[in-house]
């Protein structure tokens, strides 16, 4: 994990001179929603996205647009044309930048009291206690870390799902958003009982035959899934078998979906019942 310069690019308004910025006027929506005290929990939590592509750039929006006052944002790979039709950070003018960073100033007009933490480098099963395991041991009695599995390597989602496991931890992954149309398919639940997402089938059985994870019913481990079939690709020869979005084709209405939902999910966790 190379944090040395990554996460000590912190951002924590810099990008935006605004003094008149009034932090309630914002996101005084979410206390109407949640009541104060689960607002104030979902601001005080540090949201971790693993993965800043078609599903983990539309997770970081919403966690920026909910007011959360720290992230870190983890992916090494860098913007380009064939991310705009899903990823909310892509455009002409951020092609070649590094996802993180295009992400983390994106967030600086959103929420420029975020402090945005990037690590620009791929999370995998050896690197991952180095990334994770400081940010859960400098966290404050009254701060909840959520963290989002939105990448698509399966070692790295089986290692994240194992420690999260093992850890006190808002967990949520992400299945495979690929080769789907249907947004209003996407639900999320206990990756024990899901079906139609060859992405968490994989998951479910390497924790099993690793991990311990319990061979029936639910493993309590959430994630993100689509109950539509997967659609081969409908142009010859680009079908790479790949779980990913670029292997089966994407659009940008199921991709969102999928990155709202996790975060919608982890919030409403983090808030608890209104008070």
């Amino acid at each position: 994990m190379t944090d040395s310069t990554a996460v000590s690019c912190v951002l924590s308004g810099d990008l935006v001179a605004d003094e008149s910025n009034d932090f309630d006027r914002r996101f005084g929506g979410l206390a109407r929603l949640y009541g104060a005290k689960g607002a104030t929990r979902i601001q005080r939590s540090h949201a971790v996205v693993v993965g800043i592509g078609g599903v983990g750039s539309w997770t970081a929006e919403a966690f920026a647009r909910s007011g959360v006052l720290e992230m870190t944002l983890i992916d090494l790979d860098h913007i380009a044309p064939s991310n705009v039709n899903r990823q909310i950070h892509a455009t002409s003018e951020t092609f070649g930048q590094a996802k993180v960073l295009a992400m983390r100033n994106r967030i600086a007009f959103i929420n420029p009291a975020c402090k945005v933490h990037v690590i620009d480098d791929f999370l995998s099963p050896e690197n991952l206690g180095a990334g994770l395991d400081p940010l859960l041991a400098r966290l404050g009695d009254d701060t909840t870390l959520a963290v989002v599995d939105a990448c698509d390597q399966v070692r790295t989602k089986v290692a994240l799902a194992a420690w999260a496991r093992d850890n006190p931890v808002t967990f949520i992954a992400v299945g495979a958003a690929g080769g789907k149309r249907l947004a209003h398919r996407v639900d999320c639940a206990d990756i024990g009982l899901i079906t139609h997402d060859p992405l968490v089938a994989q998951m479910r059985y390497q924790l099993r035959r690793h991990h311990g994870a319990a061979r029936t019913g639910q493993m309590g481990i959430q994630a993100v899934f689509s109950r539509e079939t997967v659609s081969k690709s409908m142009v010859a020869g680009s079908d790479t078998g790949d779980l990913n979005c670029h292997g089966y084709g994407s659009t940008v209405a199921v991709t969102a979906s999928f990155g709202m939902v996790a975060a919608g999910w982890c919030m409403d966790q983090i808030a608890g019942s209104p008070a």
